[in-house]
């Protein structure tokens, strides 16, 4: 019989990760954001009075990271005695420690990072990949490739990045458009349609069409048989989102920016037929995660988790029917093992929990650290 555990000790860390190079998508070119030069990362390690670990992150682009860090940095120690096995009831007083600043955001994004780390944990001490713990339907999930089609990069650029990501066993591709010149947009997607062949193909307009825009540019892309086009809209506006989903044969995708259950529900609630994208991260951990991948599967929802290839892996896996996981080598530097990839799959590693132990390079990024208990 096991006997009830207890956190000990927490460590946060504050991880700057930059970029080989700098990349722009379409709010670089509209003029609404910077180009992405790093990530900032906060890593959570958790330690118990029965010598048990996990670890789990959170993560930022372009603003955002040490918000994510002050912000749990002030309530970690709510977790500090309570059993890691409940994560809920610890997720929740988390939540309810930083009330003030409401569930969405910053504050979901910060627990996050823990919350992946208790799982983690969890997983570890049953022995057991998390995919397994949570019950797998499979073990290994479509996977394709975004960090090679970003904006500042030419066709042919583009083009040399595909063939090599094919060549790696990786089996889809999705490139970036939403420029301020549509025409371009479809040049260059009409060229890579032509070099890929029959191969899955996907499109990202990063939120910069409106309604009107929107709607010519899903029908003139119809005839290329994408895999979906992903936020041709504003993130938030569900009801737009609904409308596409329902009138184009090419799935709509989804959901990466949505930082809470309550915003991801906003969708389904508007008769949404497309592709949903949660981030577990960003929507607050893998608790918030699994709680609405159950309502986006009882809706008969697709599911393409967003980045973060090396937590969604485990609940791509785990999800009822057959979903895809992005592919990003960005934060191989920060863990000593890479994953499997092989005839356009991505596959569950065998060992426990998320399977990734932090990398010397990780500790070398750290700007900062904070440790309660021990």
């Amino acid at each position: 019989m096991t006997t009830r555990d207890a956190i000990r000790s927490l460590t946060l860390s504050h991880v700057v990760l930059p970029l080989e190079s700098p990349v722009s998508d379409a709010k670089v070119l509209t003029g609404r954001q910077k180009p992405l030069t790093e990530t900032v990362l906060l890593f959570v390690e958790v330690e118990t009075e029965q010598d048990m670990r996990g670890m789990g992150f959170s993560y930022s682009k372009r603003a955002g990271g040490p918000a994510q860090y002050a912000h749990l940095k002030e309530i970690a120690d709510v977790a500090l005695g309570q059993d890691p096995a409940d994560i809920d009831r610890v997720y929740q007083s988390l939540m309810w420690a930083g009330a003030s600043v409401g569930r969405s955001g910053v504050a979901t994004q910060a627990v996050a990072a823990l919350d992946v780390a208790l799982w983690d944990l969890k997983a570890r001490r049953a022995n057991l990949p998390l995919a397994k713990l949570l019950g797998a339907y499979r073990d290994s999930c479509r996977v394709y490739n975004t960090s090679g089609g970003f904006l500042q990069a030419s066709v042919e650029e583009i083009k040399e990045k595909a063939t090599a990501s094919l060549d790696a066993g990786i089996g889809g591709i999705k490139i970036k458009v939403g420029q301020p010149d549509w025409r371009e947009d479809l040049r260059r997607v009409a060229a890579l349609r032509e070099h890929l062949g029959d191969t899955p193909f996907m499109v990202d307009a990063n939120q910069q069409w409106d309604r009107d825009r929107a709607r010519r540019m899903c029908r003139a892309l119809e005839e290329l048989d994408l895999v979906w086009v992903e936020e041709p809209l504003d993130a938030w506006d569900a009801v737009g989102h609904a409308d596409l989903s329902r009138v184009f044969d090419t799935p709509i995708a989804t959901g990466e920016m949505l930082t809470s259950v309550p915003e991801h529900m906003a969708l389904l609630d508007a008769g949404y037929r497309g592709i949903v994208q949660p981030d577990a991260p960003r929507i607050g951990g893998i608790t918030p995660f699994l709680r609405f991948a159950t309502l986006a599967s009882h809706a008969g929802l697709a599911l393409a988790p967003h980045y973060a290839m090396e937590i969604h892996l485990h609940l791509a896996a785990a999800y009822p029917t057959e979903p895809w996981v992005e592919h990003f080598e960005w934060l191989n530097p920060l863990f000593e093992e890479r994953i499997e990839i092989r005839e356009g799959r991505m596959w569950v590693p065998d060992r426990p929990g998320l399977g990734f132990t932090l990398s010397e390079r990780m500790r070398g990024l750290t700007r900062e650290t904070a440790t309660f208990g021990g």
